[in-house]
């Protein structure tokens, strides 16, 4: 990995802060199927989870599923 490849890759506490600040967003419903339930995380737990997931090593294989669970919420809100 070249030395600048880290600089351009976000810390993964900005991706799990990111990821747990999507309960906040909602948008229209859909009619076809039903939307799985989006859990609320509070402050609390959002600061301990970027907090250990930060104390992960980068090429940790939790940190990219982490991402894929990201993606997935994104879809359960725009369900809503």
């Amino acid at each position: 990995m070249p030395p600048t490849a880290r600089c351009s890759m976000p810390p993964a506490a900005v991706l799990m802060i990111a990821v747990l600040s999507l309960t906040a967003c909602a948008t229209a419903g859909s009619d076809s199927a039903p939307c799985p339930p989006v859990v609320e995380y509070s402050t609390v737990d959002q600061t301990r989870a970027a907090t250990e997931v930060e104390a992960l090593p980068e090429e940790a294989v939790l940190v990219r599923m982490m991402s894929d669970y990201a993606v997935l919420r994104e879809q359960a809100q725009a369900c809503r």
